[in-house]
């Protein structure tokens, strides 16, 4: 089983939806999705993230201004994710949601999605976009050992 943490601000929490759907067949195969709407009333919130992004093969970084501008995003999920991604211990992909100035952070030296570095909402047809970073993601699941699809 591939585990992915996903890391997005809530202001963009109905684009974080829309590419899970995207990744159903993948989860349906089963990849793992983790993100902090699956915490449940009493959970020590910092220690479950944490955890769970530990545990994450890759780590989605879903870029917006908003999650840029969340000190939780920038300077904590992302940069936990960056190091463990300097590790070995898992992938980290950007995945450029709007359009930011996501080139001055650590993730400026990873390759984005969707390709070619177009933020899926000045896509005119944001399904397209969701698709080929889908698609994209499976092709990187498939190369992860002991991935899931092929």
């Amino acid at each position: 089983m591939v585990r992915v943490f996903m890391s997005y601000s809530h202001a963009d929490e109905a684009l974080r939806d829309r590419l899970e759907v995207h990744l159903t067949p993948l989860k349906r195969r089963g990849l793992a999705i983790w993100h902090d709407r699956l915490l449940l009333p009493g959970d020590e919130i910092d220690g479950e993230i944490q955890e769970a992004l530990a545990a994450a093969d890759i780590a989605l970084m879903l870029l917006s201004p908003d999650f840029l501008a969340s000190t939780y995003c920038h300077d904590v999920e992302m940069q936990r994710a960056v190091d463990r991604h300097r590790a070995g211990l898992c992938r980290v992909i950007p995945v450029i949601l709007k359009p930011c100035d996501w080139h001055s952070t650590p993730l400026r030296q990873l390759l984005a999605l969707p390709y070619d570095g177009k933020p899926i909402t000045q896509w005119l047809d944001q399904d397209q976009a969701f698709y080929e970073v889908a698609v994209a993601i499976r092709k990187t699941v498939a190369g992860h050992k002991g991935g899931t699809t092929t």
